[in-house]
């Protein structure tokens, strides 16, 4: 197992069984089949116990280059795509002031969203007052606009870029427990700077995560191979299977217990201001049938750059009342959504799914 041996910093040499940065995991090998037992030995054969053949984790296979992507309905992907290579080459101070334009253009370009993260603070902060919600949403409209660029900077930037400005703290809480055998619950928040705080996090210890893939080919093919630099492998996210099967192999995994699936796979409990918020149950689920630790896991902004925090284990979620459980859970992620509240993805209808006896939208 790759155990890093400074646990405040982002790691810098890699174990020869870890993938390195930048580049695909290799293939698991299928084991060689038993040779036929001989007459002889039919008899000690037969007595011992069948094993049930090894099957590999069925991972998001990498999307290839296409030479269709040549075609003009991509070349507004490419030109969107090229600016922001451009960009992000740039010292930070400067990607710093081009997201200030950037701010302004969302506040004009996509007034809707903005209205939407205005509401959610609402709704999720009544305490407080009007001028320090829209002081945060001012903020949040800012830290939305450095989250392209950050984007970008996850994918392309080479890896010496992204360790200057990256570090991880709280890596001792994961590492003592991949060293006890058991797998990494890795819950980790819907935050705007996620994509370059999940290549910090693989150059500290290389993780594995749910994989949406993007209609569009081209950026599907840009986003896959943007967010495997640094990590090992990812799953398609409706193979639940799979990821209980890599954390029961001791392994490092991501998952958001923010997601939003709907009503038939939630459970309403408190959320900030809103007392029955949709919230997933299959955190538990995950939680109580693999062999793993659950820890948070959260990229936030420093005066460095960019920090990745892992909290201490959490215990609660064996609880056997799953409201109980998921409400104390919500309680955590809104205390660590608090440290910097302009960082959340405010513009998600993050209230959108309503119980049945209160079918009216939060959104009107």
């Amino acid at each position: 197992m790759n155990t890093p041996e400074n646990n405040n910093k982002i790691s810098t040499d890699a174990e020869s069984e870890e993938p390195s940065a930048d580049k695909e995991p290799s293939a698991r090998k299928e084991p060689s089949a038993d040779k036929e037992p001989s007459a002889g030995e039919a008899s000690s054969v037969s007595a011992k116990p069948s094993v049930k053949p090894y099957k590999p984790i069925k991972t998001v296979m990498a999307p290839p280059f296409k030479p269709a992507f040549f075609h003009p309905r991509y070349w507004g992907v490419w030109l969107g795509a090229s600016i922001l290579y451009i960009v992000t080459w740039l010292p930070l101070p400067a990607i710093h002031l081009l997201a200030k334009v950037v701010a302004k253009l969302i506040k004009v370009l996509v007034p809707k969203r903005v209205q939407v993260a205005r509401r959610n603070l609402e709704l999720c902060y009544p305490q407080w007052t009007e001028e320090k919600r829209e002081k945060v949403l001012k903020d949040n409209i800012f830290r939305t606009a450095m989250g392209l660029f950050e984007t970008a900077m996850g994918w392309w930037w080479p890896e010496w870029r992204v360790r200057r400005i990256g570090e991880v703290e709280g890596l001792e809480h994961a590492v003592k427990v991949l060293k006890s055998g058991k797998g990494v619950f890795g819950l980790t928040l819907h935050n705007v700077n996620l994509e370059i705080g999940c290549r910090i996090i693989g150059y500290a210890y290389p993780c594995i995560a749910f994989y949406r893939k993007h209609n569009n080919p081209l950026i599907n093919y840009m986003q896959y191979h943007g967010r495997n630099r640094s990590n090992k492998y990812m799953i398609d996210k409706r193979n639940a299977k799979a990821l209980i099967q890599a954390m029961n192999e001791v392994e490092f995994c991501l998952y958001f217990p923010d997601q939003d699936y709907g009503k038939s796979t939630s459970a309403f409990v408190p959320f900030g201001g809103v007392a029955r918020t949709a919230t997933t149950t299959a955190t538990l689920m995950f939680a109580n049938r693999a062999n793993c630790v659950p820890l948070m896991v959260v990229s936030q902004h420093s005066k460095k750059g960019y920090k990745v925090k892992i909290s201490p284990p959490i215990e609660y979620l064996a609880d056997k009342d799953p409201e109980v459980a998921l409400t104390k859970l919500n309680e955590d992620v809104l205390s660590v959504v608090n440290e910097q509240p302009e960082s959340y993805l405010w513009m998600h209808k993050r209230f959108k799914t309503r119980p049945e006896d209160e079918p009216e939208s939060f959104y009107k």
